[in-house]
């Protein structure tokens, strides 16, 4: 393959898949049920909201660098800040898959080996994990008899840990095989377990701790504020309690993590929080829509050129 064409290919493969997200994203949206709530909708207000969700998302890109400068490594921000908006468009295609890219990114362009740069973001999920746990906390304070409710209706307790009892003997007996094995692929899996734990460590050996942590607050906190101030932009949600607003959030966030990013199932999943509150089904659904969309629209935009633009950007420094 020539080096015009490999160049040529690094610009077109991002544009297509960029394109094909956005269309795999938008092609099944229920535009007759949303479409009369998003005419009366106060634009302003959900602009508010996406311009919190785009701060989250460079104080995301910000706190990375904490994590990998005890490893030894500094990053260019705007790698690290394209490399997030890469992980969230990635993410509507194959779930977690972003996570992946967004390591092969430094990998590529900053020289990070990829299972240590892999191991901070999984430090990172731990952290954002423990921020979540807290908000479920004070969301169970305030509204222990909803939020049952909610998940004895989404959930069927004795699967659940079936299929965890299940995966975690599998995980264990891998685990143990590949522990006693000095087979060639055994110690590239070891080696590669290695740098990811290291990775992860590297949480206890940063120098700004509490910036970190600053920035753990921080993001989670416009995540918040996002989907709160969202709210006002519908006259009909214009009474919805802070419980009700946390449990929809909480819902919505697990199908980000269990789907590609939330496609279909996130506007359900409001929708079944907030009727749970005694609120109408069509504004609630038309909400989950709403919000989903604006910050799907901004992921794609700012995801597609950031596809575009880092091999540019890292070709012209």
């Amino acid at each position: 393959m020539s080096p015009k064409l490999k160049k040529r290919l690094r610009l077109i493969i991002p544009l297509a898949l960029a394109v094909f997200f956005g269309w795999y994203t938008f092609s099944k949206l229920p535009v007759s049920t949303i479409i009369p709530f998003v005419k009366s909708a106060n634009y302003w207000w959900i602009a508010l909201g996406v311009f919190f969700g785009f701060l989250s998302h460079l104080s995301r890109a910000y706190r990375w660098k904490y994590l990998l400068e005890p490893l030894g490594y500094q990053i260019k921000l705007p790698n690290s800040i394209m490399a997030v908006f890469i992980t969230y468009l990635a993410n509507y295609g194959i779930p977690r898959s972003g996570e992946v890219l967004r390591a092969a990114v430094l990998t590529n362009y900053e020289d990070v080996p990829f299972e240590k740069s892999f191991g901070t973001i999984v430090a990172e999920r731990i952290a954002d994990l423990l921020v979540m746990i807290g908000i479920i906390t004070i969301t169970l304070v305030l509204e222990f008899d909803f939020i049952v409710e909610l998940l004895q209706k989404s959930f069927q307790p004795r699967k659940l840990i079936l299929f965890g009892s299940i995966g975690i003997l599998l995980v264990a007996l891998v685990f143990m095989i590949i522990k006693r094995s000095q087979s060639k692929f055994a110690i590239k899996v070891k080696s590669f377990f290695n740098g990811l734990v290291e990775g992860m460590l590297s949480i206890f050996k940063m120098k700004y701790k509490w910036a970190f942590i600053g920035h753990t607050l921080f993001i989670w906190g416009m995540y918040v504020l996002m989907f709160y101030v969202t709210t006002f932009a519908l006259p009909d949600l214009d009474k919805v309690s802070i419980g009700a607003i946390l449990v929809a959030f909480i819902s919505a966030s697990f199908t980000i993590a269990a789907t590609n990013g939330g496609i279909f199932v996130y506007p359900a999943a409001v929708m079944a929080a907030f009727t749970v509150f005694g609120i109408a089904k069509d504004p609630s659904f038309a909400f989950g829509w709403i919000m989903w969309s604006s910050q799907t629209i901004m992921i794609i935009i700012a995801g597609s050129l950031s596809f575009i633009y880092l091999p540019i950007y890292n070709r012209i420094k």
